[in-house]
């Protein structure tokens, strides 16, 4: 049995058709026909991921950096060795589940290594920068 459901998705109204497999036939209320539906959009291509654009800068010591909190892929880094952080300050963006997410400095200091470079993909826990 078809039954016609009218939904809104962005604000833009659907009328769809859906039959019900098994289960207990419901009474089925009138809808009002609806202006011919827009058609779905086409899925968009994922953007290319950004090849590398610096070699990783690290003195190879991972003791006091700052963490990934989650796993992501590198995005943007906001600062460079030598420079001078506060605490709060965005030092790099970390991209996952398609959001961009702030990684900010967890003390005033220097940077002293970045172990990570843009485009790298990180997991909980993986040093991004040691701050000293």
């Amino acid at each position: 049995m078809l039954r016609k459901f009218k939904i809104t998705i962005d604000g833009k109204e659907y009328l769809v058709e859906m039959e019900e497999i098994g289960g207990v036939p419901q009474p089925v209320t009138p809808v009002p026909p609806v202006a011919a539906a827009a058609p779905i959009p086409e899925p968009q291509p994922a953007a290319p991921t950004p090849a590398p654009s610096a070699p990783v800068v690290s003195t190879g010591d991972t003791h006091g950096a700052l963490e990934a909190p989650m796993p992501g892929t590198i995005f943007k880094i906001l600062v460079n060795v030598g420079d001078t952080v506060k605490t709060n300050q965005p030092v790099m963006i970390l991209e996952a589940m398609k959001m961009e997410n702030e990684i900010v400095a967890t003390q005033d200091g220097t940077v002293k290594a970045i172990h990570v470079s843009q485009g790298a993909m990180v997991n909980p826990g993986d040093p991004l920068l040691t701050i000293s």
